[in-house]
């Protein structure tokens, strides 16, 4: 610790407030509110203190640490949120891209106001709706209000169209309409007020009809054009009287999508449950209002690695409803947020009424959130197949991570090599393969370590790469040599099931062919395994540009350069490496827990001779242990169905051998 800290650690007050930690280069690395500032900074220094693998990192950078004394907790939440949006520092869990959520905004403040699309949200007394995370289901939206709700969406000067309510005209003002209305009247999708077809207040029904709309107040939506269609055909207006009934007919429709699900209450609530895989996390918000659900949206946060349940709520809850312009009575939960009294607090603030954070352990608002989380995770595994099918991304990511690492050229075939074990049992490696950005299942390998005893990620790396690269039919090794190598007898399979468990490997065999040389090797894992795959590599003549990815705080380690790189957050090649490391991990992790289900399971009834799957289950389920049936007599054992006395035989003597 540096004595600018410890200075500005001896200065803490016991009082509310906001801290930043920095760098040396003045960067914020995380922003964070306190209570009492004394307590909580001083816990990041504290020698016993338990901090996780990401605050670790996170405090070995901090070279200066700044404070600001608030009033109340309250005041330190709302300046934590504006700090954490304005500088978006890299320990904090973060929104990903949360300037560009689209709004729908009814615009009140103007002469008959219009209904359209914007990408920010202000308190300047019009009404926002949102914010939504695809900007296509808005315009879809926009287009489905206007087939309902006849309102304009030309951009002229309404100001002229009619005199103001309620107070007199400015001097010099005098009615202007224009000549003859545009198509949408002849639609049905305007009431022309721009040629006084249409007068102020019934223009302000229609409006008043698509809030309380977007607001799922859809009964009183369908109520109110119901009084108009009787009044239209009390009038003898019977074509107006249809096209309204169409009208209702077609609201209708909607509300049948949103009564399939529906909550016990009337009262307005969203629903928030989480999704989380890696380093990020998908946040899905179900919207109900009035009892029915209106909509649903995801947002993902970046930077939740060793974030607990509680902090990865807490930040949401703040980034979420800090720009939302509607904050509901109620809000159901996933995960019990920190500070939870504090952010209540907060939100009745700025909803000017109640607010009830309720994280429930049983009943229907669990079934709620239980069905709200299993959509965030089906919405994160979409996210991640489209990422991967957008060519214009992957290509992006290769042609950063080119000028990154300083490569030649944009690497087109990334090989990936993961190990796991438990305790060092049951160690196997995984190699997965990405060309032009893309997983190619068919090149996946998985290697049983054979030579390793214990937990040694260094060891295992350096056999799987020998392995690997010794029988990849590179210019450097010949076929001969290959067949010839004791190592032959290794096990590979690809992700289709190529390569026999156990079995040598012929020479021939799918395994002996050439491989495809990569344009770069990723190894999952720090300095430390980075330094065990170079060993192998140089050991084989083999000149490939590799690179190590640390988990912690996605470092990314090239040889002989002490100092990691640090892809940006928003970098698209920082998007790849994580999804070619979490597939490695996915791949090998698999085939490690089969093999571990598969010693978990075997016993001593496998290698005995005439003892097939069948006498073994009515065996074990006879007797339920090896040591039940050592303890049978050779009757007792013929005596089940399916064994004869010469099985029960061969049973004894190899049970009796064991022992």
């Amino acid at each position: 610790m540096n004595e600018k800290i410890q200075s500005v650690l001896n200065s803490l007050p016991h009082k509310p407030g906001i801290y930043l930690m920095k760098d040396a280069q003045g960067n914020i690395l995380y922003v964070g509110k306190a209570i009492s500032l004394y307590n909580r900074v001083r816990s990041y220094f504290q020698e016993s203190s338990d901090l996780s693998p990401k605050n670790r990192s996170m405090v070995a950078k901090v070279d200066d640490i700044e404070f600001l004394v608030v009033k109340n907790e309250v005041e330190a939440l709302v300046l934590e949120s504006n700090y954490i949006k304005q500088y978006r520092p890299r320990y904090n869990v973060l929104m990903r891209d949360d300037k560009s959520y689209p709004y729908i905004k009814v615009s009140l403040t103007e002469d008959f106001p219009r209904v359209y699309r914007v990408r920010s949200f202000q308190r300047d007394g019009n009404r926002y709706f949102g914010p939504y995370t695809n900007s296509g289901a808005v315009d879809a939206t926009l287009d489905l209000l206007n087939k309902l709700f006849a309102f304009r969406t030309c951009r002229y000067d309404a100001s002229t169209w009619a005199p103001p309510v309620n107070k007199e005209p400015p001097p010099g003002w005098k009615q202007k309409l224009l000549p003859r209305p545009c198509t949408q009247y002849y639609i049905h999708r305007c009431i022309a007020p721009c040629v006084a077809y249409a007068s102020r207040e019934e223009y302000d029904t229609v409006i008043k009809q698509v809030i309380l709309f977007l607001e799922g107040k859809h009964d009183e939506v369908v109520k109110s054009l119901q009084e108009k269609m009787h009044e239209a055909a009390e009038n003898l207006n019977f074509e107006e009287a249809a096209r309204i009934r169409d009208r209702i007919q077609a609201v209708e429709r909607v509300l049948e999508k949103q009564r399939i699900i529906s909550t016990e209450g009337q009262d307005d609530q969203d629903v928030i449950a989480f999704a989380s895989s890696e380093d990020e996390t998908c946040v899905m918000t179900f919207f109900f209002r009035n009892g029915k659900l209106i909509g649903r949206e995801f947002f993902i946060l970046q930077g939740t690695r060793d974030s607990s349940p509680g902090e990865v709520m807490t930040s949401f809850l703040q980034q979420f409803y800090e720009s939302s312009p509607h904050i509901p009575p109620e809000i159901v939960i996933e995960a019990e947020p920190d500070d939870r009294a504090v952010i209540q607090a907060w939100l009745r603030e700025k909803r000017k009424g109640a607010v009830t954070i309720t994280a429930p352990k049983r009943g229907e608002k669990l079934r709620l959130i239980e069905m709200v989380k299993q959509n965030a995770q089906e919405v994160l595994e979409q996210q991640r197949i489209k990422w991967l099918t957008d060519s214009q991304k992957t290509q992006l990511a290769l042609e950063e991570l080119q000028e990154a690492l300083n490569l030649a050229a944009p690497p087109q075939r990334i090989e990936c090599y993961d190990i796991s074990n438990t305790q060092g049992t049951n160690s196997v490696g995984a190699m997965v393969v990405f060309e032009s950005g893309r997983p190619k299942p068919s090149e996946y390998r998985r290697f049983k370590i054979k030579s390793v005893e214990g937990p040694n990620d260094f060891a295992s790396h350096q056999e799987v790469l020998r392995r690997r690269f010794r029988h990849a039919g590179m210019q450097s090794t010949t076929r001969s040599e290959d067949s010839a190598d004791p190592e032959g007898q290794f096990i590979a399979t690809s992700e289709d099931g190529t390569g026999e468990t156990g079995a040598p490997s012929a020479p021939g065999a799918q395994l002996q062919h050439d491989w495809a040389i990569p344009d770069l090797i990723i190894i999952d894992g720090g300095k430390g395994q980075l330094s065990a795959a170079m060993e192998v590599l140089q050991e084989l003549h083999i000149d490939i540009p590799t690179v190590g990815l640390a988990k912690e705080n996605e470092e990314i380690f090239i040889p002989g350069s002490p100092d990691p790189i640090i892809l940006p957050r928003s970098s698209q090649a920082l998007y790849l490496v994580q999804r070619i490391r979490d597939e490695a991990h996915r791949f090998g992790i698999t085939y490690h827990r089969k093999l571990r289900s598969d010693r978990t399971f075997k016993s001593v009834l496998d290698e005995i001779p005439s003892i097939g799957p069948k006498r073994k289950q009515a065996l074990m389920k006879h007797y339920g242990s090896v040591r039940a049936m050592s303890a049978a007599s050779v009757e007792d054992l013929a005596a089940l169905d399916g064994m004869t006395r010469d099985a029960a035989e061969k049973v004894k003597e190899y049970i009796g051998r064991m022992e």
